[in-house]
Order: structure tokens, then C-alpha cells, then sequence
């Protein structure tokens, strides 16, 4: 399986070398003066990606100048253009030294092709304690982990505070409370619940919550992993809450037929009083001048709701965005590795204060002038007891597509919990 994985990706590295042409010889990384040069690939232009690139930016002024001798030799591309040109580096071992990667079966044929170096060193070493908890596992395979996430996104369910208010509602600490403020909404005709189920991993999101809840935090992924099963049942137990809430009419009408951005369209017009979505929606609460002040000051958040005293609500689903890797054959790879630590160290508070993105490191959140909206948010991940990678991640293609259609037949009542649960075993059981 192993070998296909490989022999698939360079494969079709092999037919993008012959569309996009190869990128011209590439230079040397050290030089005969003494001097070395550290190649570096990142997919943020300046012009799409402004607020990025001048991050970037300055932590490579920043490096160059704290290190004579090195300099980096940056590269942009867009994000399909990133892709497409790292498979074409691999299929010759002509990596950048430094790149971005992606978690979990992204990373894996690079690192069963011997392609990125263990990282291990760093996490252990001079970026001890650094990550918020559950960041850097999807980028782990066999026990040593082959790159450091730069982004985190967590979900939580964020609410429309005039909308409670007016029903005199509060925020739900307990699955119980939730259904309540669901009844007093439906009796007083708003719809409780937004949600674009028409995308399936939004459903995922309602299932992945409840079987961290009932579970615990290792239920699903020992599941999706082999090491458990999605016939355990506080799994199955959590199929059946998702349908307890879409009988009970928890969600806006036709979420199977409905997309998220319209479900997302639909909480920002206060036609619906809730919506779980992870941290990437930040910006649209606080500081999008696009969206009308008077709703952003209206909109709060509360962590998924502890069922029947079961569950911790510091344990989060969610999952890190792209992350940085060292190429193993690098000529300058203690150098390159002492980059990536510079640059993890330095990200961390700028992606906050600069571009509002939320960082996988932890960061003093009171130290900067942030909406209070982030401040909560950060503290939050500083906090975290876990994080559970969005599940159709954790998946091989066939297995995710299975998962996915099953969520979307679970909410719309045509499996029962226990087919749902007997579906993904058969799926998983082709996954090796």
C-alpha cells in the first residue's frame, strides 16, 4: 500500500513536470565563500495573501540579520501552484529547504519517501511547551514528527446574544440546557440551529463533538486509527444525539440541501440564533469592517456543551492549518532547522496582531490588543486539554467520502446509529 501511495504521487508528479516545465536549474545552497543560502517555498503572494507575505517577510529580515552568513532565499506561489510544484521537486529530491506542508495524509508519502526530516529535535528541544496541545500529532507518523504547524482552527458554537437576550436565554453549559434553548427558540419561531449540511464535514463537526463528549477524547480517533471501533457504544450513542437534535428540529430546514456559506449567510442575517464553526470565522465577529458593527457586537461564543455530566470542554475538534518541514536531503539542514525554529518563535504573536489568524503556538494573549472576542479564544488553546483532527482528515479518501456521506444520511434520518456506525467499519476496514 505503501508503495502505491508512493508510486501514485510520483506518477503524477511526473505528468506536472511536463505541464508546468521545470523551474530552471536550481542554485546552489552553499556557496564557496562560506556563505550558505537556505531555500524556502511558502504560498502566501503578496497580492492575495498581503497581510501573510509581509510576515514572511519580516521574520526572513529578521533571521538574515540575527545570522551573517545565511541567506534565505524565499519563493512564492499561489496554493495550487505551491502544490503542484513541490510534487514536482520530489519526483527529482530538489525540495526546498524549507517548505510548507500539510498534516496528516498530505505529509505521509513525503515522509514514507524518506523526503522530510524528523523534526523531533526542535519540539523537544528549543520549542519545548510551545504548541497548544494536539497541534503537532497530525503531523507525527511512527512516533517522530516531520512538521510544525503554524495555524490552528478550532470550532466552537458561536450565538447571536440580542437573539437570547430577547428570550431570555443564556449560553448552554450542558447538552440539557442546549435542548432548552432550543425549545424556547422554536416556540418563539427562530431557527435555533444554522448549519450547511450540503458540505457534510459541518454535520461532522455536531458528530466529532458529541463522541468527544460521550467517549472521551481518544473514542474517534482510536476509531478511525483501528485501535477502537465505531461500534463502540458511546459512538453509536453519539449518532443518536445527532439525530435526537435533528428530530427535535434543532436545524434550519433542509440543512442536507443547504451549503454552509448560505447556513453561514443565514446566522449573519439573524435568521438563525446559532452556528458551529471553527476559528477561521473569527474575523467576520470582530474585526470585518463589512460586516455591520451592531451584529458583530451581538455575536458570542461558547465551548460544545458537556452531555449528561459526561465530557471536558476544554477538549476541542479542530486541526492545525499548514505547517513547516525540513527537506532530509538538505545540504544546510542544521541551518535550515534553526529557521524554522526562528521562524515558528517569531510567527506566533504577528499572525495575531497582523492578520488576525489564530496561531498552533501558544501565545500571552494580555500582552496584545486584540478583540476581546481573540483574547477569549486564545486563552481558550492555551488552555486546551486536547484537539481532535476534523475526522474525514484522519481518512483515507474512500474512508472520508464514506464518513461524509454517512453524516449527511444521519441527518437526514436515512441510517440508523447503528448503520451509521456499521458503514464506517466496513469503510475503515479497507483503509489499510
Amino acid at each position: 500500500m505503501k508503495k502505491k501511495a508512493i508510486t501514485t504521487l510520483l506518477s503524477l508528479a511526473f505528468i506536472l513536470l511536463a505541464l508546468v516545465g521545470c523551474s530552471g536549474a536550481e542554485e546552489s545552497n552553499s556557496a564557496s565563500d562560506g556563505e550558505k543560502t537556505i531555500e524556502f517555498m511558502h504560498l502566501w503572494p503578496e497580492g492575495s495573501s498581503a497581510k501573510h507575505n509581509k510576515i514572511v517577510s519580516d521574520i526572513v529580515a529578521d533571521f538574515e540579520s540575527q545570522n551573517e552568513g545565511i541567506t534565505v532565499d524565499v519563493e512564492v506561489l499561489s496554493n495550487e501552484q505551491y502544490k503542484d510544484k513541490i510534487k514536482v521537486l520530489a519526483t527529482s529530491d530538489e525540495l526546498p529547504d524549507v517548505g510548507l506542508t500539510w498534516a496528516a495524509g498530505y505529509l505521509k508519502p513525503y515522509v514514507e519517501a524518506g523526503q522530510f526530516a524528523p523534526l523531533d529535535d526542535l519540539l523537544e528541544g528549543e520549542l519545548a511547551d510551545s504548541f497548544v496541545s494536539g497541534t503537532t500529532e497530525p503531523y507525527a507518523i511512527d512516533g517522530s514528527t516531520y512538521g510544525l504547524p503554524l495555524e490552528l482552527n478550532v470550532a466552537n458554537i458561536f450565538y447571536n446574544k440580542a437573539i437570547f437576550e430577547e428570550y431570555g436565554l443564556e449560553a448552554p453549559e450542558t447538552y440539557e440546557d442546549l435542548k432548552n434553548v432550543i425549545t424556547t427558540l422554536k416556540e418563539n419561531e427562530v431557527a435555533p440551529i444554522a448549519l450547511g449540511n450540503k458540505d457534510s464535514w459541518t454535520g461532522s463537526m455536531w458528530y466529532m463533538y458529541f463522541a468527544d463528549r460521550i467517549g472521551g477524547s481518544e473514542a474517534l480517533t482510536k476509531a478511525i486509527s483501528g485501535d477502537g471501533s465505531f461500534e463502540d457504544p458511546a459512538l453509536v450513542k453519539a449518532a443518536e444525539k445527532v439525530q435526537e437534535l435533528a428530530d427535535m428540529g434543532a436545524f434550519i430546514r433542509g440543512t442536507n440541501g443547504i451549503s454552509d456559506q448560505e447556513a453561514k449567510s443565514m446566522f449573519m442575517n439573524e435568521q438563525a440564533a446559532m452556528y458551529l464553526i471553527a476559528t477561521w470565522d473569527l474575523p467576520n465577529y470582530t474585526t470585518n469592517e463589512q460586516v455591520p458593527q451592531e451584529f458583530r457586537d451581538s455575536v458570542g461564543y461558547f465551548k460544545f456543551p458537556t452531555v449528561n455530566g459526561n465530557g471536558d470542554k476544554d477538549s476541542f475538534v479542530g486541526g492545525p492549518g499548514v505547517g513547516m518541514f525540513v527537506a532530509e536531503n538538505s545540504d544546510v539542514k542544521a541551518e535550515a532547522k534553526e529557521f524554522v525554529s526562528f521562524f515558528i518563535k517569531e510567527w506566533g504573536e504577528k499572525s495575531v496582531k497582523e492578520a488576525g489568524v489564530i496561531p498552533a503556538t501558544k501565545v500571552d494573549a494580555e500582552s496584545m490588543e486584540l478583540p476581546q472576542m481573540y483574547v477569549n479564544v486564545l486563552n481558550d488553546l492555551n488552555n486546551a486539554s486536547n484537539l481532535t483532527l476534523f475526522a474525514d482528515v484522519q481518512m483515507n479518501p474512500d474512508a472520508a467520502q464514506v464518513h461524509l456521506d454517512q453524516i449527511q444520511a444521519l441527518f437526514g434520518g436515512e441510517v440508523t446509529p447503528e448503520q451509521f456506525a456499521e458503514a464506517h467499519e466496513e469503510a475503515l476496514s479497507k483503509q489499510e
